[in-house]
């Protein structure tokens, strides 16, 4: 395991971080839930350190990142910049899901990348409840949370939110108890992801705002709206490429993401 380092965000909060391998220096940036000790982050890092000096971060509320408030989607955009900064000062980009979001918008409001790649931001728009009404996502999570009902403000966000089958949260629960302990403490963030997301779950007009060479990847067993969305995604930032992962659900595969990061971060460059 790698030495913790910290940055600092430009509101003082204390982000922690990580790096291994050599080489160009690549940021991931986690989704939902995740942090350096849990979730896909250090595996994508073993994965490509061989080729890339690959910084891995906990977003703010998560891991050994500090938690300062009121919260805003351009704190993290902010902290994002303070990692690139402590590594070097500019930093091609990988975020997945919702830290996929999160670093297009990133890109989009300045933030030093050299080259970005986004896998599945889950701008899937806003799903019906019953009656064929909109659901409203940021009430109806900042409403169980309140409320300190953290296991199902995660059924709520991955199920009702994302689109996960209901039997996803259920093989959280009992997966393990100490998975399941760390779900419980990171749901309040949950709001971040949503803030990131939006008040549509839809792309933003800003990122037409984009100005690097950007690859939106998703893999061929998304939903539907998963596909659709990452097509918007593309559309919407100038220049950008789009590619299907064969075989990819969300939870994608290291192995089946270095090939598509090689090429597009090494051999155009080279």
């Amino acid at each position: 395991m790698s030495e913790t380092e910290y940055a600092t965000s430009a509101d003082g909060t204390r982000i922690a971080f990580e790096r291994s391998g050599s080489g160009p220096v690549l940021v991931l940036v986690d989704g939902a839930f995740c942090f350096r000790e849990f979730g896909p982050s250090r595996d994508v890092a073993k994965e490509l350190r061989d080729r890339f000096t690959v910084v891995i971060y906990d977003r703010r509320g998560r891991g050994e990142s500090e938690n300062t408030l009121p919260y805003a989607p351009e704190r993290e955009f902010e902290d994002l910049r303070a990692v690139i900064a402590a590594v070097g000062g500019e930093a091609s980009v990988l975020g997945q899901s919702s830290g996929a979001a999160l670093s297009y918008r990133a890109a989009a409001h300045g933030v030093p990348t050299t080259r970005l790649i986004g896998y599945e931001a889950p701008w899937v728009g806003l799903r019906t409840g019953k009656d064929g009404t909109r659901k409203q996502y940021h009430a109806d999570l900042d409403r169980l949370i309140d409320a300190g009902a953290n296991d199902k403000a995660i059924s709520y966000f991955m199920v009702d939110m994302i689109g996960a089958p209901r039997f996803v949260p259920l093989m959280m629960r009992f997966m393990s108890r100490k998975a399941w302990r760390t779900l419980l403490g990171v749901a309040p963030t949950l709001r971040y992801d949503a803030a990131i997301m939006g008040s549509e779950f839809t792309p933003p007009a800003e990122l037409a705002d984009v100005s690097v060479p950007t690859l939106v990847l998703c893999g061929s067993k998304a939903a539907p709206e998963m596909l659709a969305a990452q097509e918007k995604v593309a559309a919407s930032i100038p220049g950008a490429e789009h590619a299907v992962l064969d075989g990819q659900t969300h939870q994608v595969s290291p192995a089946a993401l270095r090939p598509q990061i090689l090429r597009f971060l090494l051999e155009k460059t080279d």
